[in-house]
């Protein structure tokens, strides 16, 4: 297996948590249950839509541990039911979401089969600081 390193550069220091978190995501992008949608609902917020239908609000949960926000579902078996044909996906899931820096998960809610997340992304303060240089004891400065 070749691994491809992102990172190598001298300029990027401290960057190698992201390159873990793109082998990470890279294992997971194959699976594509369930569905959902990605949307920009303000300037300051996101909105994460899985289509989950058949799950009910016990069956589902949204967990954020880190800086990932992790939606789990596992439906409780159907006991005593015999199926003829059975189309609907019945099965467990975990669908992964890596947050950036200051976003904030602020609500969840499940609504005709879609689970809808709410993230917020507050404005960025601009941020300038000086630094001093110092020099040894006994050396003039010009």
């Amino acid at each position: 297996m070749n691994r491809t390193v992102y990172f190598n550069s001298p300029f990027l220091l401290g960057f190698e948590h992201l390159e873990r978190l793109l082998e990470r995501t890279a294992k997971s992008a194959g699976d594509g249950y369930p569905p959902y949608n990605i949307e920009q609902s303000s300037d300051d917020a996101l909105r994460i839509t899985l289509a989950v239908a058949g799950f009910a609000p016990d069956e589902l949960a949204v967990t954020v541990e880190g800086r990932q926000l992790m939606i789990r579902g596992k439906q409780c078996e159907a006991n005593g039911k015999t199926f003829l044909h059975r189309g609907i996906a019945a099965r467990q899931f975990q669908r992964a979401f890596v947050l950036a820096e200051g976003i904030e998960v602020t609500g969840a809610e499940l609504q005709n089969g879609l689970l809808s997340i709410e993230l917020a992304r507050p404005a960025a303060d601009s941020v300038v600081r000086t630094i001093a240089i110092q020099t040894p004891a006994g050396v003039d400065r010009k």
